[in-house]
């Protein structure tokens, strides 16, 4: 997103869409669980790739450019990351009808148009139960380093000046409410970061749910599809030196629309 020069209208929306992530091996094939050496980590099954293209697909149509993506190191999330950027950067010509295609795989982007970063604080909820089960004995086993993930993103689209707000995982135990209050201070680091930027966050659907709850306090997420999403909408002015002076965050989301549903618990609704 253009920077509003010295004498033009100097207030901008931002927007945010906060994404969970695709369709998971181990809800289709208990095998994958009792046999992978990381059971808490599941990729894409193959519907879980194809939902994460064609909600990349719906995404170039929003109405916005998306210029970046911020995702959760979880596979599931890398790979839904990388298939919808993937699409948003699709490079269309005579020869690609994006209706036709069913995942990324040939497919030419230009790297230039989306930048990605991992973020170990849009993670998954951190306890046990998220983890289905498994406790390591220290978080180094959790996830290979950095740039060993990043490999698995689209090539040339890495942000290698992106300053993690978490450079390690949440601390393991953490309740389903300090996950949701990790979420909404991380999603707002983040758009505070970049606020002349429209970003995708790939994570997981407790967080997409937080985006939501924390905006709307008044109201309770009952239901998260895969690829379900949310967007957040905010105006941003330019202070007299040129930084920028964010206002709050409101849901422009339809209740439904999006994968998404959530209900009004106010009296007063």
């Amino acid at each position: 997103m253009a920077i509003p020069a010295p004498g033009d209208n100097n207030d901008w929306l931002q927007r945010v869409v906060v994404m969970r992530h695709g369709d998971r091996i181990d809800q289709f094939n208990d095998l994958w669980t009792r046999r992978a050496e990381r059971p808490w980590d599941p990729p894409l099954a193959t519907d879980g790739l194809q939902r994460a293209w064609s909600t990349g697909r719906k995404l170039r149509r929003i109405g916005f450019p998306i210029t970046r993506a911020v995702v959760s190191p979880f596979t599931r999330c890398l790979q839904t990351a990388s298939e919808a950027v993937s699409a948003l950067c699709a490079v269309v010509n005579d020869e690609l009808d994006l209706l036709t295609v069913e995942t990324s795989k040939g497919v030419r982007i230009n790297p230039c148009k989306v930048k990605m970063s991992i973020e170990y604080g849009l993670c998954e909820v951190f306890n046990e139960l998220a983890m289905s089960g498994y406790r390591p004995k220290s978080t180094e086993s959790w996830f290979p380093n950095i740039s060993d993930l990043q490999d698995s993103l689209p090539k040339g689209t890495i942000d290698h000046d992106y300053d993690r707000l978490l450079d390690e995982m949440p601390q393991f135990g953490e309740t389903v409410e300090e996950a949701r209050i990790r979420y909404n201070n991380i999603i707002q680091a983040i758009a505070n970061m970049h606020p002349r930027e429209n970003i995708l966050l790939v994570t997981h659907g407790e967080a997409v749910g937080a985006s939501v709850t924390f905006v709307e306090r008044d109201s309770e997420v009952f239901e998260v599809d895969y690829c379900g999403y949310t967007v957040l909408e905010r105006q941003v002015s330019m202070g007299p030196t040129g930084e920028a002076v964010p206002g709050e965050f409101k849901v422009v989301s339809k209740n439904g629309t999006d994968g998404v549903q959530w209900a009004v618990l106010s009296e007063n609704a």
